[in-house]
């Protein structure tokens, strides 16, 4: 529950304290006195947005902290532990906004997200404001009160994000299955290239050693007839080169006398002739490779010319086409992978439609169920308000169940008959203005009595209200406050003398100044801030003695 509540610079308000006990706790005072100011404060650290206007004029910053006690609050607990936020059974919000406009929030002193604060806050406290009942008039509203009173909220919300996982899955499946007919031409271009590269089957270095064998047999008849003419003259000729040295070297070495210088041109005439012989040799070697087959040369070059036209389809050098093939292998591999991914983004959404329609068929089990339930509370409720005739129904229209809907399988509408014998209708169509705020109020009360936060919040609610009425609305909130604490802001003197602990609101200050004060009443001063509110300026006895009445018949 709320503990404390501490704010300073906001609005009139230069520093304000307050203390807050269990039970049901209200605010009067005059119009204008700033009894909203406390729970606009309240509002800032719970979440709400905020500009620089609310900084007290003069004020650098305004800087509002409300403490909460998490003992019975097992839910918030668990919030805060998963993010390491968690300091005992205490816990502080606090949010400072700057006079230039730069707001920041705190969570037990850590920075926090206004979003952290709101997800915390909704499990602290629930506020119900004047206007609910304009909010009522809404579909949307409406189901989410229905959920509330069901306690199905989270799974109004697992419900919704399965619907949202579902969605977006399958808008990626359905842009990716429109692109499968450009892949599938892509495959089979793929694969025919692929197939042809196959059939082509080149290999590393083919494309060099098949050039140089087309040299080799365009050329065989000039080769052979070189070396031939060059084999003669080494050797086989009928004059040739190894006869004419061994005629050198016969003539040299001839004779009784040798000149001393003339070995050494033996030797060299010796050499000349191993190697002219070694060259007849090679000589031989290459006449005897060398063949002319002319349909041999066919072939090579049909395979180069193969070769060479399948290298400029594709633009790139002949010695390349085996890398390519590699590349059109790894591209159809990878076609491949996407098919298979496509199979499995198929599998993942069904499993979500299934995970959807789960959640959804145990939500519209749990609405059905909280929709007799609360509308048997709300009439019990009205009738206490003088609509005793009021009929109300939480109508459950289904929608198409092919599809997956983001608040579930129906579409939740509050209709209402305030008139015996009178049909159904919306609630915009059939309440006045009165009726609106005492069904607002009775909705409030109902759903505020199973709400999981142990705070509730009335912000004059009981507008337009009085009479029996009032304190009948009085008795319902101090109903409510003995399992919940209750905050409540009223005008009515029947509502406020219900109250557990009563606080007044008001300005103090001259013209120059104002500021906003809060008093704990004494059992004394509630007299006479109840007198106030019956009597206006003008307090008489009789006005003291039924101020003493009220407060002593409290329910």
């Amino acid at each position: 529950m709320l503990t404390h509540l501490s704010i300073s610079n906001y609005a009139i308000t230069e520093s304000l304290e307050i203390e807050l006990e269990r039970g049901m706790t209200v605010l009067t005072g005059e119009t204008g006195a700033g009894k909203s100011i406390m729970l606009d404060a309240l509002g800032l650290t719970l979440g709400d947005r905020a500009d620089s206007s609310i900084v007290r004029q003069g004020a650098d910053r305004a800087d509002i902290h409300a403490t909460f006690d998490l003992s019975s609050i097992d839910q918030a607990k668990a919030w805060l532990s998963e993010r390491e936020l968690l300091d005992g059974d205490d816990c502080l919000l606090r949010r400072v906004i700057t006079s230039e406009g730069r707001s920041r929030g705190f969570i037990n002193g850590q920075p926090a997200t206004l979003q952290d604060l709101r997800e915390l806050g909704g499990l602290l406290i629930d506020i119900h404001s004047q206007h609910a009942h304009q909010s009522l008039l809404k579909k949307p509203y409406q189901r989410q009160l229905l959920d509330a009173f069901a306690q199905a909220s989270d799974l109004a919300e697992q419900t919704h994000q399965h619907y949202l996982d579902y969605q977006s899955l399958n808008k990626t499946l359905q842009r990716l299955e429109s692109q499968q007919a450009e892949q599938h031409a892509q495959e089979q271009l793929l694969r025919y290239q692929l197939e042809e590269l196959e059939r082509l089957n080149l290999q590393p270095g083919e494309v060099e050693e098949l050039e140089a064998l087309q040299g080799q047999l365009a050329n065989a008849e000039q080769i052979l007839s070189a070396n031939h003419h060059s084999l003669a003259l080494c050797k086989e000729g009928e004059v040739n080169a190894l006869g004419v040295i061994h005629q050198a070297l016969s003539s040299l070495q001839s004779g009784d006398y040798q000149h001393p210088s003339q070995n050494n041109a033996i030797q060299l005439l010796e050499t000349a002739k191993i190697q002219i012989d070694e060259a007849a040799r090679e000589l031989q070697q290459v006449i005897d490779a060398t063949e002319v087959d002319p349909e041999r040369l066919q072939q090579v070059e049909e395979r180069l010319d193969t070769i060479y036209q399948t290298a400029r389809k594709h633009r790139v050098a002949p010695e390349e086409l085996p890398r390519l093939m590699d590349e059109f292998a790894a591209q159809l591999e990878g076609l491949d992978a996407t098919d298979e991914k496509l199979d499995q983004l198929r599998t993942q959404r069904n499993q979500l439609w299934q995970s959807y329609r789960t959640a959804a068929d145990k939500l519209s089990e749990k609405r059905r169920k909280g929709a007799a339930t609360m509308k048997k509370e709300v009439e019990k409720q009205l009738a206490t308000l003088a609509m005793k005739h009021c009929k109300v129904e939480l109508a459950l229209n289904p929608l198409s169940s092919e599809d997956a809907h983001p608040y579930g399988q129906e579409e939740v509408e509050l209709l209402i008959s305030t008139n015996p014998g009178a049909p159904l209708g919306a609630l915009s169509k059939i309440a006045s203005g009165g009726e609106l705020s005492r069904i607002s109020l009775a909705i409030q009360v109902v759903t505020a009595q199973v709400a999981a936060v142990p705070t509730v919040v009335f912000d004059e609610i009981d507008v337009g209200i009085g009479g029996a009425t009032a304190e009948i609305v009085g008795q319902l909130l101090s109903t409510l406050g003995q399992r919940s604490q209750v905050l409540c802001v009223t005008h009515q003197a029947q509502v406020a003398s219900q109250g557990d602990h009563h606080i007044r609101v008001q300005k103090v200050g001259d013209n120059k100044q104002l500021r906003t004060e809060l008093t704990f009443l004494t059992q004394e001063e509630k007299i006479d801030e109840i007198a106030r509110m019956l009597g206006g300026i003008a307090i008489t006895e009789n006005t003291l003695a039924h101020a003493k009445e009220m407060l002593s018949t409290r329910h």
